[in-house]
């Protein structure tokens, strides 16, 4: 019985002190979680970790010539752990003066003693990350690295940076829309090459372990990266800086003289599609007789091209079959009304010259002409015309890699704005619309002889210096049409410039081909009634004629003076760039001497002397020589015929050793000094350069060894 109450005793001491031990846990816990919570709570916050992202470096654009139009480079926020155990009461303030100094003088921020102030409140404070300066350039690091405290690094100076990437374009605005920018805070749009290629050039982030201190900041725990970032690849454009410099100029200088409101200029080369430059300006509403890249017309605008569609409307009516360049058109007294409309001509015809060629109602730009041959042979069947405009690829867009291009658009028969007035104004260029990229792609087809070929942006991607893709030319149609028509075409372009309205192109050194253009642009209500109608000036076309390398657009959009007609106001702009071009382009120069002399058909003159150097020399020039003693060391040259040399041996170093004078004409001053000195036979005095003309002793005669000889050379 005593024992059962011994062990009763014992398990109520056990179970007691299990319970006792229970309430003190749960009792800890809801003092942890509700009475310490938020404090216990803040310092797991403040001491966690993470591992944050590392911005890789952007890969760089290059222009066509390997100039920079893009590149990021990198700046710091550099801050300071003023609170760290190393940074003890005596170092600091012996060395904030200093510290406080060197800040001041370098970022000109703050002066020194508000630097100060500002270092000694947060050591106060006790704030474990104190921003120093933000946007800190590599250079002025370097220089940071050597400030006092600053210079025992983060362990015991508290030294912490972290590095950010900025997008530069080191030639500022030119070609701005091109090279494009990211959308990277949010705010605006991604465009241009930037945003095309943004996989290409955006590289591989890396990761490095952070910890989170008081204040919300983030903080690195290791000086090396946990995963290095790898950097992006560069691409290099088909942009040539220089004719881009030349082409904004121009165009900027067009745009105020006129007032215009905006333009735009495309350069492309003909066979491979590259775009040399692209220009796009427009009217700073806040200052207006300022201008800035801020949209892309090039590309993304498309209008009512006016009198430059005139080409494709008579390619057309070739190639059909229906008119040739020297039929007669009517064109009346410049006007001509179709149902309730009135087409009129810019100019009407001087008396007696109402009757005009095709060609000639091209070059004149005559709306009457154009549009009285499409509607005489298509208004019976009017999509057969349309048809014709699309087989020429004209309403399909060409998906480049700049982002926001323009859907062509070719109003077709079942349109529900189709009316009796549509095949006429649409043959010169109306209720149709094109972007400057898809007119200049048509024109540059008709200059490659009908090979239209896809705008080219990009030439190759780079990794590290070695290019890893090239870009080739795509064609999008091998043929327009005919080559017959084709000639008839160019013809005309070229009549354009020689005869028509856009003679203030030519040019005294190469021909220019082309089209000027004039269309209307109504900006409210269509083009009746009391609603303003302004004008859009252009001109596209090629050089050098006689054999096409580069074409050219330039849209001039709302000009507010007088002058408002494509050859007076867009073809300067045309003109400027060409000749820019031409001079500066090799290949399209002609050559000022023949490649390959006349004289050089012809066998050299040799000289005599040391045959293995002879055969050696003839050999490598393809000419044809024979020996009639391989084995001698010596020899005479002799022309045997136009193409031929013949070597005969000379016995010079045998009679020179028996003490007789050898035959030495013909020979180089090199040749004989060294047969002559090289065992003091003779002591030789040479007069003249060239071949040894004449000796003063006489070939066959006997010389005594040491004795003096005279050489004359011619």
């Amino acid at each position: 019985m005593e024992i059962r109450k011994d062990i009763l005793w014992r398990v109520y001491i056990v179970y007691f002190l299990v319970c006792v031990f229970g309430i003190a846990i749960i009792s800890k816990i809801f003092i942890i979680q509700f009475s310490e919570g938020d404090r216990w709570r803040a310092q797991a916050e403040n001491f966690s970790t993470k591992y944050i992202d590392i911005e890789a470096v952007r890969g760089n654009i290059y222009d066509a010539n390997g100039s920079l139009l893009a590149t990021s480079l990198p700046y710091f926020e550099v801050g300071m752990d003023v609170n760290t155990d190393a940074i003890t009461k005596e170092m600091f303030y012996d060395n904030v003066d200093s510290l406080a100094l060197c800040l001041s003088s370098m970022f000109k921020d703050r002066n020194q003693k508000e630097y100060k102030k500002y270092l000694v409140k947060a050591r106060k404070d006790g704030d474990r990350w104190l921003v120093l300066q933000r946007d800190v350039s590599y250079s002025d690091l370097q220089k940071m690295k050597r400030f006092p405290i600053l210079r025992k690094g983060k362990n015991r100076g508290g030294f912490i940076y972290l590095q950010t990437n900025k997008r530069e374009r080191p030639f500022q605005f030119l070609a701005a829309r091109t090279i494009g920018k990211l959308n990277e805070n949010g705010t605006g749009k991604s465009y241009g090459l930037e945003s095309s290629y943004d996989s290409v050039l955006l590289g591989k982030s890396g990761h490095r372990l952070m910890q989170k201190i008081a204040g919300n900041v983030w903080r690195p725990i290791n000086d090396d990266n946990e995963v290095d970032p790898e950097d992006g690849n560069d691409i290099v454009s088909t942009i040539d800086i220089n004719v881009q410099d030349v082409a904004e100029n121009s165009l900027l200088n067009c745009l105020k003289k006129h007032g215009a409101d905006h333009g735009c200029l495309i350069l492309m080369e003909i066979k491979s599609g590259e775009i040399k430059a692209m220009a796009n300006l427009t009217r700073n509403n806040k200052d207006t007789s300022s201008y800035f890249e801020n949209l892309n017309y090039a590309v993304g605008a498309a209008t009512e091209p006016g009198s430059t569609f005139k080409l494709a409307s008579l390619i057309s009516a070739m190639e059909d079959g229906y008119v040739d360049l020297n039929d007669i058109v009517d064109i009346e007294d410049g006007t001509h009304q179709y149902c309730d409309r009135i087409m009129k001509d810019s100019h009407h015809p001087e008396a007696g010259q109402n009757k005009i060629t095709v060609q000639q109602s091209f070059e004149l730009s005559s709306n009457v002409g154009v549009s009285k041959i499409i509607t005489r042979y298509y208004s019976k069947d009017p999509q057969k015309f349309v048809d014709h405009l699309l087989k020429m690829n004209l309403g399909t867009p060409f998906n480049t890699c700049i982002p926001g291009e323009a859907s062509p658009f070719i109003k077709n028969t079942k349109n529900k704005n189709w009316s009796c007035t549509s095949l006429p104004w649409m043959s010169i260029g109306y209720e149709l619309t094109l972007s400057p990229l898809q007119t200049l792609t048509f024109y540059s087809a008709v200059a490659n002889n009908g090979r239209m070929v896809k705008p080219m942006f990009v030439k190759e991607i780079r990794k590290q210096g070695k290019t890893i893709r090239t870009f080739q030319t795509e064609v999008l149609n091998e043929a327009i049409c005919s080559q017959s028509t084709i000639v008839k075409a160019k013809k005309m372009m070229e009549g354009v410039v020689l005869n028509g309205t856009g003679k203030a192109l030519k040019a005294s050194n190469y021909r220019i081909a082309g089209k000027t253009g004039t269309a209307q642009q109504a900006k409210k209500g269509g083009y009746k009634g009391d609603f303003k109608v302004t004008y859009q000036a252009s001109f596209v076309g090629y050089f050098p004629a006689e054999n096409p390398k580069y074409s050219c657009i330039v849209v001039i959009s709302a000009p507010s003076g007088d002058a408002y007609y494509g050859g007076a106001v867009a073809g300067p702009v045309f003109r400027d760039v060409a000749d820019k071009v031409y001079s500066t382009s090799l290949e399209i120069h002609k050559e000022i001497n023949p490649a390959i002399p006349s004289y050089a058909t012809r066998v050299p003159s040799v000289k005599n002397g040391y045959q293995f150097e002879i055969e050696n020399v003839l050999t490598t020039l393809k000419v044809k020589n024979t020996s009639s003693n391989n084995k001698a060391e010596w020899a005479s040259a002799s022309t045997t015929d136009s193409t031929s040399v013949s070597l005969s041996s000379k016995c010079i170093e045998e009679n020179l050793k028996k003490g007789i004078m050898p035959d030495l004409r013909g020979m180089t001053a090199k040749d004989v000094l060294y047969l002559l000195e090289n065992n003091n036979y003779l002591r030789v005095k040479l007069t003249g350069s060239g071949a040894v003309y004449s000796q003063s002793l006489s070939p066959g005669e006997a010389f005594t060894k040491g004795s003096k000889i005279e050489l004359t050379l011619l």
